[in-house]
């Protein structure tokens, strides 16, 4: 991002008939626009910067005689979508963090104008044959993050189920397929319920040991879990319980050890696929286990729509309750 550089200041007198040693009339120099970063909801990721990384704006024009002031550089707005977190480059050091539409943040301030030398003109001084230079624009490299702003956010480990969910709460149509990390990107619908706002939910691509280092998807799934207000972990239900316990243990770990605010985020636990359980018993059992430690669990079938009816009144009363995100 590059400001504008300021116009230069001009040296030029007074000439007219009849008006001798008229004196000096060199106008300022305009400022130059600066660059503006704006969140928009029109756009949904930064895939334009990919064919494009330079953003530069207008410099500010140079002065003239009698005292005409040049025009200032036109500002250069750069587009992103809502929730763009800009950083800079070299330090790291988050500049904005932009979640509501139409908010703005100036990157790239302009330079400012240089003064004309009607300004230099002193009674020592009646000639001033000087005038000062525009200043440079700001320059800065920075880097533009995208953590998606949902309401609801799927989380659990590959082949949970999570598309199948989306699919099934919403009208998203995302990838589905029986092999690990389906889903390479995050995914979204939208929860439409009558009488209720629309809510918007996130499928997260699968989480695994060791995400919060990098590993797997790493940090490209969990920046994205920090903007969700509530947190569906979706647990394979079909699996012995041992291994259910320990698919649990494994997504809040990560969770923690990337943020720690994440474990006071609200949560449910789903258990998905009961239409493969051949004993219901140890469906019992497992929701017995979880609800001993005060969470929330909900069992259904994203596949057979067992359940769903009850998840989509679950998120509507848990978001509507409101809370401290």
């Amino acid at each position: 991002m590059k400001g504008g550089d300021g116009g230069n200041g001009c040296v030029s007198f007074r000439r007219e008939k009849f008006v001798p040693k008229g004196g000096p009339d060199g106008g300022d120099g305009g400022n130059g626009g600066s660059v503006i970063i704006e969140a928009s909801k029109r756009l949904s990721s930064l895939i334009d910067f990919k064919f494009r990384s330079h953003f530069m704006a207008e410099r500010g024009m140079p002065g003239q005689g009698k005292k005409k002031y040049g025009r200032n550089g036109a500002d250069h707005v750069v587009k992103v979508p809502v929730g763009s977190v800009v950083k800079d480059a070299d330090t790291g050091e988050i500049i904005a963090d932009l979640i509501e539409d139409g908010q703005q943040v100036v990157v790239a301030k302009g330079g400012k104008g240089g003064r004309g030398n009607i300004h230099f003109a002193s009674s020592t001084n009646r000639v001033p044959r000087i005038a000062g230079k525009g200043k440079t624009g700001e320059e800065h490299w920075l880097r533009i993050e995208l953590k998606i702003l949902a309401d609801v956010g799927l989380v659990g480990l590959p082949n949970a189920g999570k598309s199948t969910l989306l699919s099934k709460l919403s009208a998203a149509q995302p990838k589905i397929a029986d092999y690990p990390f389906t889903t390479l990107i995050p995914h979204l619908g939208v929860m439409q319920l009558k009488h209720h706002p629309a809510y918007i939910i996130a499928d997260i691509p699968g989480l695994i040991e060791g995400a919060h280092k990098g590993a797997g998807l790493g940090h490209k799934f969990l920046r994205h879990i920090e903007r969700t207000r509530v947190l569906l972990h979706i647990l394979d239900a079909s699996k012995p319980i041992e291994k259910i316990i320990t698919d649990q243990e494994t997504i809040e770990q990560e969770l923690s050890k990337f943020n720690t605010a994440l474990l006071s985020r609200r949560k449910t636990i789903v258990l998905n696929k009961i239409d493969l359980l051949e004993d219901e018993r140890d469906l019992k059992k497992i929701i017995r286990i979880f609800t001993q430690k005060n969470i929330s669990v909900l069992a259904i079938s994203a596949l057979t729509g067992s359940g769903i009816d009850a998840l989509k009144q679950h998120l509507v009363e848990t978001l509507e309750e409101g809370f401290d995100e």
